[in-house]
């Protein structure tokens, strides 16, 4: 039985402060484009059609398959030792960490790692699905992102269809923005591999030779941590089939497919403009997902709304109904998880810490 005070400790994960932010930050950004971009006339010309409510009802179906491939991928890579329920649990608090902390820092690792070892996994079981699941992630951006510049050109996925030279600079920022993001994920993703699948010892010794730079000293026990988890994942990992890897990746591949498919839906669902590119949108997607990994605020809020009509208003053409879709987009496929999170975190900490 654990006491109060450790059940309270992981309760302050979920304080009111962390889930409001976020929320203050979105909304922010979204008032402001609705006070400087609505008109009288901004609605007048939209209506609710059956293609409205089909395309919202396939994007509450997506937010479903998004979470359910989750929950299938944690069965696979946990190879069933956790139950159904168990998974559904754990995926919400999950996402929750990742909602209210920062890309930049990798959202919600640590929360996760702490939640699979609490449902009686090993704790090198624990890391080797986490770091497993996150090699996953950075795996479908960095395969997709040269598919995309096979089939798209830099304009295409870059520049509005408005070639000022305001829009030019903005567009070329991104664009380095996002090759210089692309290449630490990249580097990221390289290192891991090798660590998990090739030598975990040999990149421990690079960490500790790495952060014995002065500068860096203040991270080195962080570092050396890292070290032995990677050591410890490796040795899990190097156990499991082929197979064990072709289903945690194609479950990956379901979700993220599942997740970028709501902004394709919204869009659908009211777009004033008569030729919507479904397959650029979704191009576009990926390209926000990898310059999302760089931002500084808890799930991207307040930058997930700015780049929504950046990058998908040239499919809407009406300036004050972007702003409104940025917001339905949010509140379909970001807010749910601080809500359910609220509600399922709670429930899970009484469940695991009364064992």
């Amino acid at each position: 039985m654990h006491s109060p005070t450790a059940v309270n400790d992981v309760l302050k994960y979920i304080s009111l402060k962390k889930i409001i932010i976020p929320i203050l930050l979105g909304l922010s950004v979204v008032g402001y484009m609705l006070y400087t971009k609505i008109d009288a006339h901004t609605f007048s010309n939209i209506s609710w059609t059956n293609i409205s409510t089909i395309a919202i009802a396939v994007a509450i179906v997506m937010l479903a398959l998004r979470d359910f491939a989750y929950i299938i991928r944690l069965r696979i890579l946990s190879k069933k030792r956790l139950s159904w329920e168990q998974c559904f649990e754990v995926v919400f608090c999950w996402e929750f960490a990742s909602a209210v902390a920062p890309g930049a820092i990798g959202g919600g690792f640590a929360f996760a790692i702490f939640a699979i070892h609490k449902e009686k996994i090993t704790l090198g079981k624990s890391v080797a699905i986490v770091l497993l699941t996150s090699f996953f992630d950075g795996l479908f951006f960095i395969l997709g992102a040269p598919v995309l510049y096979a089939i798209f050109t830099k304009h295409q996925l870059f520049y509005n269809v408005t070639n000022s030279a305001q829009i030019m600079s903005n567009s070329q920022a991104l664009h380095s923005a996002f090759w210089s993001i692309y290449g630490l994920v990249v580097f990221y993703k390289i290192v891991v591999g090798y660590a998990l699948f090739v030598d975990a010892s040999a990149v421990k010794k690079g960490l500790q030779k790495l952060f014995s730079i002065p500068f860096l000293q203040r991270w080195q026990a962080k570092a050396a941590t890292t070290g032995d988890e990677l050591i410890v994942a490796s040795k899990e990992l190097k156990q499991e089939s082929a197979m064990y890897y072709i289903g945690g990746f194609a479950a990956t591949v379901l979700s993220w497919t599942a997740r970028f498919t709501i902004v394709n839906c919204v869009i659908a669902a009211f777009s004033t403009a008569e030729d919507v590119h479904h397959l650029l949108l979704f191009a576009r997607q990926i390209v926000v997902g990898i310059l999302m990994m760089g931002t500084p605020t808890p799930g991207g809020a307040g930058l997930a709304e700015l780049s929504f009509g950046n990058f998908y208003g040239e499919f809407i053409n009406n300036a004050g109904l972007t702003v409104a879709l940025a917001l339905l987009w949010r509140m379909l496929s970001y807010y749910p998880y601080l809500i359910m999170g609220a509600i399922v975190v709670p429930r899970w900490v009484r469940r695991v810490f009364a064992q």
